[in-house]
């Protein structure tokens, strides 16, 4: 254990973005280790919050064109500020709405069955906020999501085959729509692949990104994913229930959006008031209302602290935290008595910004016995706790600090002190 807290140490003292910490809040007296879940405020993050209070205490409505950055093209600057992190050309993405709410707006427009191509392709991992969005907008359709919705099957009930996935894109299917990570288990899907076989197909191809942008890159364009949405409170740390971006390849820019709102209307025009829709082509076609501009404010300088960093730089030290993690996990846990098993798939290139840990039985009351020591996972039922180390703001020796916990609840049997019961967040 001396070897690997040195090894941890030898790793805070060589990273070149260490200095990013001091960027951020950190809760006093914590090791936070659930930016997958809710990443953490940033000083650049509340400078601009601030700036736009002061703008809207000042300016009053003036603030829309006005202000240092007019808060009348908030929306476009944010999305073309966050489209180098996903590989975006910066029409392609627009900072609006939130996940599920553009998950409605892009199924909408995409999923158009007609002749035999009747079915929406997802996988039963998936996050259960995007299966509802699904089997309602089949349901507006007038079809039944019990036979038009095939959800592709997870291999051990924890990750997906995509060579599955492509077996089942048949004749039948008229879109596809799956996750870049899965939320539990932390798995990264082959996106290029998938893409590729699916316009093969001619099948429209989306994917929610919620669990890897900002810890993951992407080549959206490139790879000739259709269209995309992500929020922006985990690894992008805008803050709880900030706005989520969503993308649109410019090939269906002329696409007509199906939930129309005045705020996709032709940006300049949008004032004449008039009675039929006329959308941008661009991804900002695809707004609905009015944004909230100052929940929408952190993002500026959220963006500001990634962009520096870079996205690329970002992922490599994500991968090493998380590996660092396996490896302890391997060595001070590896007695089968603790019943751990980490269900992330271990290859780098399969795996997202965070580890999976799973215990059969205890999972909740150790995730309960950990934040009792200050540390800050998550749960998901049934068996998963998940350990996230940020980039820009966690280090080596606090994963080593997590490691060493787990071992010292398991062996001391501290878990037993907690009720098994998840509280309404866990």
């Amino acid at each position: 254990m001396a070897t690997r807290y040195k090894q941890a140490l030898d790793l805070d003292r060589s990273d070149p973005l260490a200095g990013y910490r001091d960027r951020f809040y950190i809760p006093e007296n914590t090791i936070y280790v659930d930016g997958n879940s809710l990443g953490l405020l940033s000083k650049d993050a509340e400078a601009s919050l601030m700036r736009v209070l002061e703008e809207w205490k000042n300016l009053g409505i003036k603030g829309w064109l006005q202000a240092e950055r007019p808060w009348f093209y908030f929306a476009e600057e944010t999305g073309a500020a966050a489209s180098e992190l996903v590989g975006a050309e910066p029409a392609e993405l627009i900072f609006t709405g939130t996940t599920t709410v553009n998950i409605h707006a892009l199924i909408s427009t995409f999923y158009q069955p007609q002749g035999r191509r009747t079915k929406i392709l997802a996988d039963e991992l998936n996050f259960p906020s995007d299966i509802y969005a699904l089997k309602g907008q089949i349901r507006q359709k007038g079809l039944d999501p019990d036979k038009k919705l095939l959800l592709a099957p997870g291999t051990d009930g924890k990750t997906l085959d995509e060579r599955t996935i492509v077996s089942m894109m048949t004749d039948e299917v008229a879109l596809a729509w799956l996750p870049s990570v899965l939320y539990a288990s932390g798995q990264l899907l082959d996106m290029e692949y998938l893409c590729k076989e699916a316009n093969a197909r001619g099948i429209p191809i989306g994917f929610d990104c919620s669990h890897s942008a900002g810890a993951v890159p992407h080549r959206f364009s490139q790879w000739g994913v259709d269209f995309a949405t992500f929020c922006s409170y985990k690894y992008l740390n805008g803050g709880p229930g900030c706005t989520a971006f969503l993308y649109i390849n410019k090939k269906h820019f002329d696409k007509e959006p199906m939930t129309p709102g005045w705020f996709g209307y032709v940006k300049e025009k949008q004032f004449d008031m008039l009675p039929d829709f006329e959308h941008a082509r661009s991804a900002g076609g695809w707004q609905i209302s009015s944004p909230g501009i100052l929940g929408a404010s952190t993002m500026e300088g959220s963006l500001k602290v990634i962009r520096e960093a870079g996205i690329e730089a970002i992922r490599e030290k994500s991968l090493q935290l998380t590996s660092f993690f396996i490896e302890l996990v391997n060595d001070m846990l590896q007695d089968p008595a603790s019943g751990f098993s980490i269900t992330t798939p271990p290859e780098s290139h399969r795996r997202g910004g965070h580890i999976a840990l799973a215990h059969p039985t205890e999972a909740l009351r150790i995730n309960e016995a950990l934040k009792a020591r200050g540390i800050i996972p998550d749960f998901r039922a049934p068996d998963t706790i998940r350990v996230a180390p940020v980039a820009l703001y966690n280090t080596f020796e606090e994963v080593w600090k997590v490691a060493e916990a787990l071992k010292e609840i398991m062996d001391k049997k501290e878990y037993l002190q907690f009720v098994k019961q998840r509280k309404a967040i866990s």
